[in-house]
């Protein structure tokens, strides 16, 4: 129904956003990293619905690839939105595409929600289909004060909890993390880094 959203980014929460269009509608989409998107900023946020029994959830992307790469996903028997959303947040779509092709299903069980059947089946179905998605867009990195430092490190791990890790798994990589100084989806990146490797 909805390929995509112009509109002002007015809240960013841990596992989703509320972005608001000219008519003043304010939309919530989950979205699989949304630090990656700016706080105030209009943007151009594709958008895909998801019909369920009973409810009707958009999801947030940050480009067309990261779109596409989540419906194919949902191909996949056993692969529902949550899990999709926790697959695309490393921001690693190339890794994605090469663990496929290589039959890879080891890392994909370092996802939330994946198990080892789960992963078997998403290299079953993709496998060959993913060739014509290239890897998406860089992070831009600004400078930070340290409560704003400490703030994004509180922010990225509310946000590996939302997407279905453990809490004692986010304890663990916290004290790795606070070493770095980082944006939101900086830590976010290197804590998926750490988890799915």
């Amino acid at each position: 129904m909805y390929e995509y959203i112009n509109g002002l980014i007015t809240n960013i929460y841990p596992a989703y956003l509320v972005i608001a269009d000219r008519s003043g509608v304010g939309y919530k989409l989950f979205v699989a990293n949304p630090y990656r998107f700016e706080q105030n900023v209009e943007s151009h946020v594709y958008v895909e619905q998801v019909v369920r029994e009973n409810e009707m959830t958009l999801y947030g992307f940050i480009d067309e690839n990261e779109k596409k790469l989540f419906n194919k996903l949902l191909n996949v028997s056993g692969i529902g939105p949550k899990s999709a959303l926790a697959i695309l947040a490393s921001g690693d779509a190339t890794g994605l595409i090469q663990a496929i092709a290589n039959d890879d299903a080891t890392y994909l069980t370092q996802f939330p929600g994946v198990g080892k059947k789960t992963a078997q089946q998403i290299v079953l179905d993709l496998k060959g289909k993913l060739d014509d998605l290239a890897d998406d867009a860089g992070v831009s990195t600004t400078e930070t004060s340290t409560a704003h430092i400490n703030q994004n490190l509180s922010d990225a791990l509310a946000a590996l909890e939302s997407l279905g890790y453990s809490a004692k798994e986010v304890a663990k990589l916290e004290k790795t993390l606070a070493s770095q100084h980082d944006t939101t989806d900086g830590y976010i990146r290197s804590a998926l880094k750490l988890l799915v490797h």
